[in-house]
């Protein structure tokens, strides 16, 4: 059976990865198309524009495995440093939500004891998960640098359980996501543009301050 939920969730991929080939949805939000017509729905209806982007920014994170810093920057582009962060975040919480719950659905039972198997993923993933889940989700939440969309596949194949996970990726997203969208916001703000970019760096710096901290108390190596 739980090989079975492994070829359902490679079948649902490829499903995925031809209907993008056909309809170019992951070149329609990349290209800019999305940022533009966000752009003019603002204008018009900003309710309306908020709720779009949430919802094309969960599909495109979770679905389409887009980066989630494309969000990030066409948040603060758009809906400006405050707005943008809020919406931005809101969106990656939900899509790191969504994906953890199909990785522990399809991928758990089948993927865990053969990562198991490997000494280095066993500790980071399960001994890791098992002890330090706070300070694991921490480290590679805070740190921009791990594959965001990776990881929240990678959780759902861990121990942790699903309350702790969304509660603390939900937090420790903040200051990452905060950080592209006040810098984004502040390229396309003459007047704001030094202040958004010094808190954008602040915050990476933070972000990274935090994560060395965390990894030398919990002895993640």
């Amino acid at each position: 059976m739980k090989n079975v939920k492994v070829w359902i969730f490679v079948a649902i991929v490829i499903c995925i990865l031809i209907a993008d080939h056909f309809f170019s949805w992951s070149t329609w939000i990349a290209s800019g198309e999305l940022s533009r017509m966000l752009e003019s729905l603002v204008n018009q209806n900003l309710t309306l524009a908020c709720l779009t982007y949430v919802a094309v920014a969960i599909v495109g994170s979770v679905v389409l495995a887009l980066p989630g810093v494309l969000f990030a920057l066409a948040a603060g582009a758009i809906f400006g440093p405050v707005l943008g962060t809020l919406l931005c975040w809101l969106s990656m919480s939900i899509g790191a939500w969504g994906s953890f719950i199909v990785g522990r659905y399809f991928l758990k039972d089948a993927l865990k004891p053969k990562l198991a198997q490997n000494k280095l993923l066993n500790r980071f993933l399960f001994e890791g998960a098992d002890r330090n889940d706070v300070f694991v989700l921490a480290v590679t939440r805070l740190v921009p640098l791990f594959p965001f969309n990776l990881q929240n596949f990678a959780y759902g194949v861990t121990d942790i359980q699903f309350a702790p996970y969304a509660l603390y990726s939900a937090l420790f997203i903040l200051p990452g996501t905060a950080a592209y969208t006040i810098g984004a916001a502040g390229i396309v703000d003459d007047e704001n543009r030094i202040v958004c970019i010094a808190i954008a760096l602040l915050l990476l710096a933070f972000s990274f301050g935090v994560a060395w901290f965390l990894k030398r108390k919990a002895g993640i190596s």
